[in-house]
C-alpha cells in the first residue's frame, strides 16, 4: 500500500506549534542520544523504553505502580522495562519501607554511572546544537525550557 503524500496544510499547523516542535526535538535529541550513546564501548544497549524511563527514576526509589502512572502504561509494561534494566544491572528495585507489599525501583551503582556518560553525551549534542543555532540563541533557549519546567511542574512539597 502506497504511502499518502504529505498534506502541508497539516505540516504547516505542526510547525506553528510549539509544543509540537518541542516534541518533535525532543524525539529526535532522543534518537541522536542513543545512537551516540549505543555507539561507545562497554555502554549500555539503550532503547527508546529504556530513555523514556530514565526521568522518572531517582537514586531514592519510585514505586512500580507510580511510574506505571506517569508513563501512562500497565504495570506489566513497567515491571517488564524494569526486569529488562535489572539484567543489565542498571535498576534494582527494594521494597518500600512504607508498604512492605509495593517495590520501589531506582538505579544501581552502574545505573548512576550510565547516567553520568549519557549527561555527557547530551553535553555534546548541546553543544552540536549551540554551533548551529549560536550560543545567545541557546542560553535563551534553555532559560525559556526552565521557565517552561517552573510553571508545568507540579509543586512538590
Amino acid at each position: 500500500m502506497a504511502k499518502p503524500p504529505p498534506d502541508p496544510a497539516l505540516e504547516a499547523r505542526k510547525r506553528e506549534s510549539v509544543a509540537q516542535l518541542l516534541f518533535k526535538c525532543a524525539r529526535l535529541t532522543n534518537e541522536r542520544a542513543i545512537a551516540k550513546v549505543n555507539e561507545l564501548p562497554q555502554a549500555i544497549r539503550l532503547r527508546t523504553v529504556h530513555t523514556n524511563l530514565f526521568p522518572h527514576l531517582d537514586f531514592e526509589g519510585v514505586r512500580i505502580t507510580e511510574l506505571a502512572r506517569r508513563l501512562d502504561i500497565s504495570k506489566q509494561a513497567i515491571s517488564q522495562t524494569i526486569a529488562e534494566l535489572e539484567l543489565m544491572d542498571v535498576v534494582e528495585t527494594i521494597p518500600d519501607p512504607s508498604d512492605g507489599r509495593a517495590r520501589l525501583a531506582r538505579f544501581t551503582d552502574k545505573g548512576k554511572q550510565a547516567i553520568m556518560q549519557g549527561l555527557g553525551v547530551l553535553r555534546g549534542i548541546e553543544a552540536e546544537m549551540e554551533r548551529s543555532i549560536g550560543k545567545a540563541k541557546f542560553d535563551a533557549l534553555h532559560d525559556a525550557l526552565l521557565a517552561l519546567e517552573r510553571m508545568l511542574e507540579p509543586t512538590r512539597d
